[in-house]
């Protein structure tokens, strides 16, 4: 008895705690609404550029959320796109800063999810104190493919840089 007693005060003190936590203790997530924003963002800088790219836009797990190859492109971008947004999912840092870093630290290259060509970026909340999502962008030239995926998510209400 006594043991369900102890159990049952733990279990209240605990919802206790969870209720006076602030919200942003939570970890946020990337909507599908948000990650659609962002992909027709990157549409529309393309579009304007008259380029086609792939976009992946992953969860700050490093899953997929929704992906598209524009017209024009073979499949092996839109794998590059991918691997461009997991690369940041995992390491919360563009796969520009990791081309810097595989400079200036021996062994980066080589470590897991790691992506050394510019077009994935981080994706912050608008005030940029959250990390929520990756995207990888890939099908033109890198810089131009960093470009568009900065547009995205500068198109989503969303920030590509964390709060300094």
């Amino acid at each position: 008895m006594r043991i369900r007693k102890s159990w049952i005060a733990a279990a209240i003190f605990g919802l206790l705690v969870a209720k006076t936590l602030p919200s942003s203790a939570a970890p946020s997530e990337i909507t599908a609404q948000a990650a659609s924003s962002i992909i027709e963002g990157c549409v529309a800088h393309a579009k304007t550029k008259r380029q086609s790219h792939a976009i992946a836009v992953y969860d700050g797990a490093g899953h997929p959320v929704a992906v598209l190859r524009m017209d024009g492109n073979p499949p092996g971008v839109t794998e590059f796109a991918m691997q461009k947004a997991a690369a940041v999912a995992h390491w919360h840092f563009s796969t520009l800063e990791m081309a810097a870093a595989a400079k200036e630290t021996p062994g980066f290259a080589s470590a897991p999810h790691v992506v050394t060509v510019p077009g994935g970026i981080p994706v912050f909340s608008s005030d940029g104190l959250q990390f929520l999502a990756s995207v990888g962008v890939s099908g033109e030239s890198p810089l131009d493919d960093a470009a568009c995926a900065e547009a995205g998510v500068k198109a989503a209400g969303l920030s590509a840089k964390p709060k300094a």
